[in-house]
């Protein structure tokens, strides 16, 4: 096949009968910037291993004629492994299961540009489809690059936790994505200025993005500069989003995730009211005191606490094992925190990343439990902070609220509901 370029069935159909075997795709949408839920696609790149070179597949751009995407995706679906810069992203786009998320094993990528991305980009700021128009040359020379740059990152084998994070956790985060959160114009106007509205913002829904690429793969979640997972709580930007909303809180998740980790039984009790009567002060000062001690250090004035006792010796234990044997391996998720590839550690850091990891795995089991009973109905979840889950309530479907909350009794974990009709006023139920 001598050309590069693909943009007619009868070239597609020689494309599908090679038997590709692992390849890397580059999706190009009408713009990079634009939330893949409110984006389309341009242009797809597909470089199999076995080639000495990629092949461009016109979709919806001025210089091809048009493949439909049921035609490639059906080239797809015959690949037996597909690598892909960001999976969660892709699968907006086109789904099969082949895709393998390289974000999780390779450190954060910023690919790079061409000087012709950079002056259309820059001189038209408002065009939504401006990939439609940069030169394909010019995006297949990106591509190629970005091929050779991220081939490195590609292992021989697949670490144990691999298909954790790509099958579970990347589905865990776009079924959220995807529904989007209703806000108010007028009120979100107040608060927040996007880059461009039309980035993320669709009528009265608003898209965000998780990010798993983080060094403990507890996600992040902002997008179009808006930091969804630390939206305050003391200047009223929370009125913004609005619908029927339930939230549902898990008290004292930590120091209950450090208990897993250290075999401490809380007996069904309310740990910061039991923290509070051994610190002798006030429920408020007890979640204060407890969750210092564990990301900071044991108190020298509570290391006689059997609780604090039993963590301090998991963390020397826990750093004893990081340092003779290299690595130190989460439950759940099956993550490996390889010493190798950490700097400036310490016994209390390491400890931080497994305790953040272990939160972010057992979320992903739960969420996976959630999208499961809201399969089919008009309840939505709309946002996850770490220990807090807001629902977009359906008509009629208050019934629901009892199978959410049987999901976190399943792991023996209490949660506080809350209900309301924008994010910020709020009120327990």
């Amino acid at each position: 096949m001598a050309y590069w370029l693909i943009e007619t069935e009868e070239q597609l159909d020689y494309l599908n009968h090679l038997p590709i075997k692992e390849a890397f795709v580059e999706i190009i949408p009408y713009h990079d910037n634009i939330h893949p839920a409110l984006n389309d696609v341009s242009l797809l790149y597909i470089k199999p291993f076995d080639s000495t070179k990629g092949y461009m597949l016109g979709i919806d751009h001025s210089e091809t004629f048009s493949l439909s995407k049921t035609l490639i995706n059906d080239v797809l679906n015959k690949i037996e492994k597909i690598w892909v810069r960001d999976k969660k992203s892709s699968l907006y786009y086109f789904q099969t299961k082949a895709f393998h998320d390289l974000s999780i094993l390779a450190p954060t990528y910023i690919p790079p540009s061409t000087q012709a991305h950079n002056y259309l980009y820059s001189h038209n700021p408002t065009y939504t489809k401006i990939n439609r128009i940069i030169p394909i040359s010019k995006h297949y020379e990106k591509c190629e690059t970005i091929y050779n740059q991220i081939i490195k990152f590609i292992p021989n084998k697949l670490p144990p936790y691999y298909d954790f994070y790509n099958t579970k956790a990347i589905l865990a985060f776009l079924l959220i994505e995807k529904n989007g959160i209703n806000i108010n114009k007028n009120e979100f106007s107040k608060h927040f200025h996007p880059t461009q509205e039309f980035y993320s913002i669709d009528k009265s829904t608003i898209y965000s993005q998780y990010n798993l690429a983080t060094t403990t793969h507890r996600p992040s979640n902002s997008f179009n500069s808006i930091n969804f997972a630390a939206l305050k709580k003391d200047d009223k930007s929370r009125k913004s989003f609005t619908a029927d909303f339930i939230e549902f809180d898990i008290s004292a998740y930590h120091p209950h995730l450090v208990g897993w980790l250290v075999s401490y039984d809380f007996a069904n009790q309310d740990i910061h009211q039991t923290f509070a009567e051994l610190y002798n002060t006030d429920y408020k000062t007890s979640k204060e005191i407890t969750f210092k001690q564990l990301y900071g250090g044991i108190l020298k004035e509570y290391e006689h606490l059997e609780f604090f006792q039993k963590v301090k010796s998991f963390i020397n234990n826990n750093w004893i094992k990081f340092n003779q044997e290299g690595e130190i391996t989460v439950p759940y998720s099956g993550y490996i925190f390889e010493k190798s590839k950490l700097e400036n550690m310490n016994p209390q850091k390491l400890f931080n990343y497994v305790l953040q990891n272990l939160e972010s795995a057992v979320n992903v089991c739960i969420l996976m439990d959630i999208h499961k009973i809201l399969r089919g109905k008009n309840t939505k979840i709309v946002l996850y902070t770490y220990d807090s889950f807001l629902f977009q309530m359906g008509e009629d479907e208050e019934y629901l609220v009892e199978q959410i909350r049987q999901i976190f009794s399943r792991w023996k974990l209490s949660v506080k509901l809350k209900k309301g009709i924008n994010y910020n006023d709020m009120e327990n139920i």
